[in-house]
C-alpha cells in the first residue's frame, strides 16, 4: 500500500465507458413470495414481511420507501444475504440463494453485492483508505495498485481527498458514511444496496453522494436499490417502490 507522500497510481480508467447489459438476461435480483417471521413457534411469533415479490434488472436505479417499522431494513438484509427468509425464493445473478451453504452465500455476497449500511461499520484501527480497500484485500488477498487507484478516486469523489490516512475516530459521522459508500463501490458490484446512504449528510453532500451512485449505476450497469426517506432523491430514481406494513404497494 502507498504511504503518505508517495506518487499516487493514475486513475484515468477507474470509471470506464458503460456497457449495455445483455438483452434478455435474467434479472440481477429476483424475489418470489419472500416472508420473514421472528420468534418462530412461540406465542409472540410475528411475521414482518408478507409475500414480497420483486425483480430488479441490471442498470436499474430504484428507491424503496416506507415508514419506520415497515420492514425495509429486514428486506434489505435478506436481499443482502445477511439473514434468510422464512419462506419464498431469492436469486441474485441467476443464482438461487436457497441452494447455497454459508460459505457459498458469503462468496456470492462478496462478489456481487455492495452494501451501504445505515450504520457505518468501519474498522476503527484502519485508515479511510484501508477501509475502502478492505473488500479488495478480502477478495484478492492483497491491495493491488488498481484497487488502490479506485479507492483513492472514490474517496475523492465523495469529498474526502486528503483524508485517506485519517481513521474513523478522526472523521465526522457524515464523513464516515462517505467512506462506507466508497467501500461499497470499490469492487464495482453488480448490485448496490444502500440503507439511507444520505441520512447523515447535509443537502449538498447528499446530492453529491446521490450523483456518484447514479454515475456509478450508469457507467458500470450496476443495479441500485436505495432505501430513502428523501422524496427529492426518490423522485430522481427510475422507479419508486413503497413498502407498507411488510407489503409492497
Amino acid at each position: 500500500m502507498n504511504q503518505p507522500g508517495l506518487p499516487q497510481v493514475p486513475v484515468a480508467h477507474a470509471f470506464e465507458a458503460p456497457q449495455s447489459p445483455a438483452v434478455g438476461r435474467a434479472p440481477i435480483l429476483l424475489l418470489d413470495g419472500i416472508r420473514k417471521s421472528y420468534n418462530l413457534g412461540t406465542p409472540v411469533e410475528t411475521e414482518v414481511l408478507h409475500g414480497i415479490s420483486l425483480a430488479l434488472q441490471e442498470a436499474e436505479f430504484v428507491a424503496l420507501k416506507g415508514p419506520s417499522g415497515s420492514g425495509k431494513s429486514t428486506l434489505l438484509n435478506i436481499i443482502g444475504l445477511l439473514e434468510p427468509p422464512t419462506a419464498g425464493r431469492l436469486s441474485i445473478g441467476g443464482q438461487a440463494a436457497e441452494s447455497l451453504d454459508d460459505a457459498a452465500l458469503t462468496r456470492l455476497r462478496g462478489a456481487t453485492i455492495g452494501f451501504v449500511f445505515q450504520f457505518h461499520h468501519l474498522l476503527p484501527a484502519f485508515t479511510a483508505l484501508e477501509n475502502v480497500l478492505l473488500p479488495s484485500i478480502i477478495a484478492q488477498g492483497t491491495a493491488t495498485p488498481e484497487a488502490e487507484a479506485m479507492a483513492r478516486e472514490l474517496l475523492a469523489r465523495v469529498g474526502l481527498k486528503g483524508a485517506e490516512y485519517k481513521r474513523p475516530g478522526e472523521l465526522s459521522g457524515g464523513m464516515q458514511q462517505r467512506v462506507a459508500i466508497a467501500r461499497a463501490l470499490s469492487l464495482k458490484p453488480r448490485l448496490i444496496l444502500a440503507d439511507e446512504p444520505t441520512g447523515n449528510l447535509d443537502t449538498v453532500s447528499a446530492d453529491e453522494v446521490f450523483t456518484l451512485l447514479r454515475e456509478f449505476n450508469r457507467d458500470h450497469g450496476s443495479a441500485c436499490l436505495i432505501v430513502t426517506h428523501d422524496p427529492r432523491l426518490a423522485a430522481r430514481c427510475d422507479r419508486v417502490i413503497d413498502l407498507v406494513d411488510g407489503r409492497l404497494r
